[in-house]
């Protein structure tokens, strides 16, 4: 084999090895060094939902936060809804944005009444509307839980609609400076969106810049076989991780060994991930003690991802 047909082939398989994420090429080279581009875009910004850190209020949470360097901070969307002007007051000066807004929409959108079906656009659009005035990064919405019935059957008609709906609702979402996130969850609580690349397939089908999705390290757990495949199946349409214990949905740590996310960070880390990671999750200690724990164990295992 001549040289110049040496170098060739050289060149070609490194190039074949390369893996393009997000418009950079990493991971697998032909020396086996890992390409930093998209990792160093990478940031672990974390953020809780209200009832996560102690505190009598929202001025006294936000304090803890800050002191702990947690940067987000997710309402659930009826408490919004009614205390929007409190929450933007209790913001104001603070190195806290509102990452997603948890849901908070009546009725469901798999409904088969029509009645039923309105009611959640109606509520979502006010969840939308408020959601751009916080500047939050989207609004969460599950398609249906295993509770609500009747609901449309599982079909390529149902997904069909599914698209159309959120194609509207995406719209309206851009309108207002947010977005609709998609969120899976496992199969004890809802049959529809089980993993995180059924909702990733719905995003890419519909084509709209405000339609999402989520990944949650709970949910993952039991339906997915990898958390880093799970979230680089996402790629560019993940909008938003939760996080909890692996057992019983606690605080990240509280069920020892179980609670490992480094494969999962891995991933986030390939996708050049910076929005947010947040708390979803209750707690088994004091949460003047297991909510540091926790944040402490997480950005150990971001640093070993």
């Amino acid at each position: 084999m001549t040289l110049d047909r040496r170098r060739f082939l050289k060149t070609t398989l490194a190039g074949s090895a390369a893996v393009a994420i997000g418009g950079c090429t990493s991971f697998a080279s032909a020396n086996g060094k890992e390409d930093s581009c998209s990792k160093s875009k990478a940031k672990l910004n974390i953020s809780f939902q209200e009832g996560t850190a102690p505190g009598a209020n929202l001025n006294e949470k936000f304090d803890f936060m800050e002191k702990h360097g947690v940067v987000g901070f997710e309402p659930h969307g009826k408490p919004m809804l009614a205390r929007l002007q409190e929450m933007k007051d209790a913001l104001k000066g603070r190195n806290i944005k509102v990452s997603a807004v948890c849901a908070g929409f009546d009725g469901f959108i798999l409904s088969t009444d029509p009645k039923i079906r309105k009611q959640c656009r109606d509520t979502m659009e006010a969840l939308m509307i408020a959601a751009g005035e916080l500047e939050s990064v989207g609004v969460i919405i599950v398609p249906a839980f295993n509770s609500q019935v009747p609901v449309m059957p599982h079909t390529q008609e149902t997904r069909d609609f599914l698209c159309e709906q959120f194609d509207e609702m995406g719209t309206f979402a851009q309108q207002h400076g947010t977005t609709v996130i998609l969120e899976p969850l496992n199969r004890k609580e809802a049959f529809y969106l089980r993993q995180v690349a059924d909702a990733a397939s719905i995003c890419r089908d519909i084509n709209n810049p405000g339609v999402k999705c989520l990944g949650d390290f709970w949910h993952m757990t039991w339906e997915e076989t990898c958390d880093m495949a799970a979230f680089l199946s996402a790629g560019d349409y993940l909008q938003h991780v939760h996080m909890a214990s692996r057992k019983r949905r606690s605080m990240p740590g509280e069920d020892g060994d179980a609670d490992d996310y480094v494969k999962g960070f891995k991933g986030l880390k390939m996708l050049g991930y910076d929005k947010y990671v947040s708390f979803e999750c209750g707690a088994q200690g004091d949460r003047n003690i297991v909510v540091p724990a926790a944040l402490e164990l997480l950005r150990k295992q971001w640093e070993e991802a």
